[in-house]
């Protein structure tokens, strides 16, 4: 499909999703029918390389709810809510990976006015981390949902197991819910008995989310803070063996941390050594590892967890591709990120813009249409 007719049916996609009284897309009405914060942040990416103006109006509405530390709920409440995620009833007390810095700036390069006050908003929500979430030098998440990748690999140690679809999975994620403390003040998750970890990704967005914070505001702090945590990267996260990064587990956890998954390599995006980004970069050309047919594999095809088809056990992912290309053009891996990007764009239209899909046949899988396949505009 040529670029035009993609980006045209991109905008289907995200106007099917748009809820005008909101100011945001429903990533699928009937699968996520509420407002998730990396969900959105993506839309917004994906409506800036559009040129709507809608890309500041979502993003702004994913900042909306910040809690008076600068902490962001991952999901804003859009209508009736039965699962517990902490003790506020309008969002919920967990948060997501960083990727609103990339989001803003994205809006920016594309020429949209983006109002200053967001900035700041940006600015304090990465503060919120070095303030009540880091540990000698890295963030730490509390529950496997603050990583975007829910169900990893990585977490079978805490999980007991590596089937995802094992009955007690999900129960599982409960128990989890129930073993983490929140602030007595706002309601953020602050620490769990359970399952506390830094995982290489979401670090890897964070020094990079403080790097483009840096150079929109002009802070020498936020640049320092940047470079620190992809140090810290390199001394505690960097698996010399494998050619990647791999996550450390502050309470709970075991081998699972280490498991080869793309969040690995995709912590490139952050890393300070060169010769380790590219170390990690190398391994998406080649075919026993992450690349694949239609894509980029989220595990290697030889891991006995390798599930083509199953949620986070090997599918790939449209929001990941697009952080993938990310990371290649900011270590100049300009020719890599051209055929990723090519690649991703025909796997995410042939899957009929689904949330994921097998990349070795190219078929669609979770929800479809999922509004982060929009994407494919930004690719």
């Amino acid at each position: 499909m040529k670029d035009d007719r993609v980006k045209s049916a991109a905008l289907g996609v995200l106007e099917s999703a748009w809820r005008e009284d909101r100011g945001y897309c429903l990533p699928n009405a009937d699968v996520y029918p509420h407002m998730w914060l990396w969900d959105s942040c993506f839309h917004s990416m994906a409506w800036a390389s559009l040129h709507d103006e809608r890309s500041v109006a979502e993003l702004t509405h994913a900042l909306a709810k910040q809690f008076a530390n600068g902490f962001l709920p991952h999901m804003v409440y859009a209508g009736p809510n039965t699962v517990y995620r902490g003790p506020r009833s309008d969002v919920s007390c967990f948060t997501q990976p960083p990727v609103y810095a990339l989001a803003m700036t994205w809006a920016g390069r594309q020429g949209l006015a983006v109002p200053g006050d967001l900035s700041a908003k940006i600015s304090r929500a990465l503060s919120y981390f070095t303030a009540r979430r880091f540990r000698n030098g890295l963030a730490f998440v509390v529950h496997p949902w603050e990583t975007g990748c829910d169900d990893s690999p990585r977490w079978d140690s805490w999980y007991g197991g590596s089937d995802w679809n094992a009955p007690g999975w999900l129960a599982r994620d409960t128990q989890l819910v129930g073993a983490t403390e929140f602030s007595g003040d706002e309601g953020d998750a602050i620490w769990n008995t359970e399952f506390v970890c830094a995982p290489s990704l979401f670090n890897g967005i964070l020094s990079h989310a403080f790097l483009l914070a840096s150079e929109l505001t002009g802070d020498d702090a936020h640049r320092r803070v940047s470079f620190e945590v992809g140090e810290a990267m390199d001394e505690r996260l960097w698996d010399d063996r494998q050619g990647m990064y791999v996550d450390r587990p502050v309470v709970g956890g075991g081998e699972s941390h280490r498991a080869p998954t793309l969040d690995g390599v995709l912590s490139a995006l952050g890393s300070v050594r060169r010769d380790r980004a590219l170390a990690c970069l190398d391994q998406l050309r080649d075919p026993s590892r992450f690349a694949a047919p239609w894509g980029l594999r989220y595990l290697p095809p030889a891991d006995p967890r390798y599930l083509p088809d199953t949620y986070w056990r090997g599918p790939a992912w449209p929001q990941l591709e697009f952080l993938v290309v990310q990371a290649c053009r900011r270590w100049g891996e300009e020719d890599l990120a051209d055929e990723i990007a090519r690649r991703a764009r025909r796997a995410i239209v042939a899957s009929g813009w689904s949330e994921y899909w097998n990349p070795e046949t190219g078929a669609g899988r979770g929800a479809r249409p999922q509004t982060w396949a929009a994407l494919a505009a930004a690719l």
